[in-house]
């Protein structure tokens, strides 16, 4: 698809595209240096730091060791130590490797669409847009109600009906407000969120250390449930490339991008194993104990009730946190397919004052809002399953780039020679088939369902652009974006 038109194909267009071409990859060197590039980035300097978006990866991620307690149910503690150990290294370390050299090559909104537009065309880019899309707005959906639930315990009127509603709601609204205000004040709020969320956990971790008995480390369960293992680690170590989406508002993102990356790696890997280590290591109980929530029944009987309330506390400023990244990451993504003219040019107009995707904003939290009221644990899985078609396309957006494009300006590169290359994705890709392979029938049927769907808009956004019934930031006489459509009209890539 690298040389479908998405208008017409004559000598003017193909000559055209290739003048986009140049021009991007002069934009992602000169932004790469500490210039100004970007798709239109943060005008008016509000552009995202390093500290802020260190933390805004890290809830894009995890958000804490929130969610970690079945891989401990599920293996034992032994084998739940060993993955969290072992599987960032063949995992979010790939993930976040590959994250850096696109995201730094191509500074733009949107992301991973982008880079499998450049490298494979506009229906790759806008399928993985909405593989990308829907499996982030399936995971975003699970927080309003996951805090509704927590705030259930303090206050159990919420706990169903009326009330239950408009609390979702109010969360749902109030975040909505806060991404609205944009993305510095999100990434600060992070910041806050993070350090509240984490403190009760270092605190426990440090309470724990004499009653820490090394032995209890090598405890199993008796009844392995590999997938539920597999699966939670997958769930708590993935969404590295979410930030990339957002790659147009990160200050001097050359730089920035894989210090924020290095940095979020190491935070979240540490966040999970020290917990774990304590816990583990300091409460003698089976396996089967450790279901969700543990974690704050363990600190009650380490430290005392006062802290497993914080440690509750910090579960439900780790959702707000949760559900802010995941919010920014989905709008922008938006924002990055209307300006590559995968969708309307309506989802990238911006705030008059804050400069934000107002109306991403408000149709990505319409769209979770309406999940949150549904039970869907099939479509929580659906939405794991097409996380993983999303990431194979993405390591081979990656290595098709590095063949086609070796000129492409790259501010960071992963050191490491095509073979290399290749080699760091294998590990990661034979996992994601792995977890697909172990999905059931019901998985497949619903994620074949959404990829058509997928197909269906992108066909339909194709006749509204040939019939102009709709407007795209590619028409003609309309504002072209830096990053609009490089290398997707020719077969430069």
């Amino acid at each position: 698809m690298a040389g479908e038109a998405h208008l017409d194909g004559d000598a003017t267009a193909a000559a055209a595209a290739k003048d986009k071409n140049a021009e991007a990859d002069a934009l992602a060197a000169a932004d790469g240096a500490g210039g100004g590039g970007g798709a239109r980035a943060g005008a008016g300097g509000h552009k995202l730091s390093l500290v802020p978006l260190i933390f805004l990866i890290f809830f894009e991620v995890a958000g804490g060791p929130y969610g970690a307690e079945p891989a401990v149910q599920s293996a034992g503690p032994l084998y739940a130590l060993l993955g969290f150990l072992v599987f960032p290294f063949i995992w979010a370390v790939p993930e976040a490797l590959v994250t850096a050299e696109l995201s730094t090559a191509m500074p733009g909104n949107g992301g991973f669409v982008l880079w499998a537009d450049r490298a494979f065309g506009p229906f790759p880019g806008s399928l993985m847009g909405t593989w990308k899309y829907v499996s982030g707005a399936i995971n975003g959906a699970a927080f309003p109600a996951l805090c509704a639930d927590y705030l259930a315990r303090v206050v159990p009127a919420v706990g169903d009906g009326g009330p239950r509603v408009a609390a979702i709601v109010a969360f749902n609204v109030a975040l909505s407000f806060l991404n609205y205000t944009g993305l510095t004040v999100v990434g600060w709020t992070a910041v806050g969120l993070g350090v509240a969320s984490l403190s009760p956990f270092l605190l426990m971790s440090a309470v724990a250390l004499p009653k820490i008995r090394p032995r209890r480390w090598r405890g199993v369960a008796k009844d392995k449930d590999w997938k539920l293992f597999f699966n939670t680690l997958f769930w708590n170590l993935n969404y590295w490339d979410s930030v990339s989406t957002m790659a147009g508002e990160v200050e001097r993102p050359g730089k920035t991008l894989p210090k924020a990356l290095v940095a979020a790696v190491s935070m979240t890997s540490l966040g999970y194993l020290l917990p774990l280590m304590a816990a583990t290591g300091a409460v003698d109980v089976a396996p089967e104990d450790w279901g969700n929530g543990f974690f704050a029944d363990a600190a009650g009987m380490i430290a005392g009730k006062w802290l497993k309330y914080w440690i509750e506390v910090g579960a439900v400023l780790s959702s707000i946190g949760l559900y802010s990244a995941t919010l920014s990451s989905a709008a922008f993504q938006l924002l990055g397919m209307a300006d590559l003219g995968l969708l309307p040019r309506v989802f990238a107009v911006r705030a008059p004052v804050f400069n934000t995707p107002w109306v991403s904003i408000v149709a990505t939290s319409a769209i979770t809002l309406g999940m949150s009221f549904f039970s869907f644990n099939n479509i929580v899985a659906a939405a794991n399953f097409l996380y993983s078609l999303g990431m194979l396309l993405e390591f081979a957006a990656f290595i098709w780039l590095r063949v086609k494009r070796p000129d492409l300006p790259r501010p960071y590169r992963v050191p490491a020679r095509l073979p290399g290359a290749v080699a760091l994705c294998l590990v990661p890709s034979a996992f994601l088939v792995f977890v697909m392979a172990i999905a059931g029938w019901k998985v497949y049927a619903i994620s074949a369902a959404f990829t058509a769907a997928g197909v269906g808009v992108y066909y339909l956004m194709r006749l509204c652009k040939a019939r102009g019934c709709l407007r795209f930031s590619n028409d003609e006489g309309a504002p072209a974006p830096a990053y609009q459509r490089q290398g997707s009209r020719n077969g430069d890539v």
